[in-house]
């Protein structure tokens, strides 16, 4: 939060709040600390370079082996999201994930953004100031089948990176297929021991893996396992376009 006043300037912070793993359990060993922040105005195109700067150099993985956590940050404009529209605008996001691009120069620039319908959900749900009001009373209620839709049209990518990013995607799968079945959407964990009363045998054991994995704070070898979580996977997508059309 001290990044984003200090560049943006006090009056252009509304609020600001938690969702992820620390509003859905608790954080886990490799867990990003997830921020959400509504602003009171636009950024320019200076202030998210600025910000995008001072990020990278307090995140990153390296991170991992101290006290600090990565950071994933999230902007909207509070106008732009209450009240609630689909798609939703993200103003500015930096996350990990997108770090060689930021360091090639790219600057994040506000963009459609549906993964913003989860966000909120899980901002709301966990109602965690940082700064200024609650989220429940901070943003408008994401209607269930906008939730829905969100979290449907991310399956084809996570498919897409299942051989390079296994462990997360195989619990990401867990999380959209729970979310859609019960409403609610659970950590990652969660959501793994809830599918897993659900599966066949054959498609238990990789998700354990992910799980445990998980809970552990390790990435493990997945190149024996790599075959078998490619069955998992499609077994899981087709019970999420199943569930996505009850």
């Amino acid at each position: 939060m001290r990044i984003v006043r200090e560049t943006l300037g006090e009056d252009a912070v509304l609020g600001a709040c938690l969702h992820g793993s620390a509003v859905l359990g608790g954080l886990r060993p490799t867990s990003d600390v997830d921020v959400l922040v509504a602003l009171t105005r636009p950024t320019t195109g200076g202030e998210r370079r600025a910000l995008t700067d001072a990020l990278l150099a307090v995140s990153g993985e390296r991170a991992y082996e101290g006290p600090a956590r990565p950071v994933a940050l999230s902007l909207v404009v509070h106008d732009e999201v209450r009240p609630w529209r689909s798609p939703p605008v993200c103003e500015y996001l930096y996350g990990e994930w997108l770090r060689e691009d930021f360091e090639r120069g790219h600057t994040p620039a506000p963009a459609p953004c549906p993964d913003l319908a989860p966000l909120l959900t899980m901002a709301r749900a966990g109602d965690l100031s940082l700064h200024g009001p609650r989220p429940s009373a901070l943003f408008d209620p994401v209607p269930e089948a906008d939730l829905r839709a969100a979290i449907v049209a991310g399956v084809p990518e996570l498919l897409a990176d299942l051989d390079g990013d296994t462990r997360n995607v195989l619990l990401t799968l867990a999380r959209i297929h729970t979310t859609l079945r019960t409403g609610r959407i659970r950590s990652k964990d969660g959501a793994a021991d809830l599918l897993l009363g659900e599966l066949p045998e054959e498609h238990r054991p990789v998700l354990v893996a992910a799980r445990d994995q998980y809970l552990a704070g390790e990435y493990g070898e997945w190149s024996e396992l790599l075959s078998a979580a490619r069955a998992h996977a499609a077994h899981v997508a087709e019970a999420i376009k199943r569930a996505s059309s009850d």
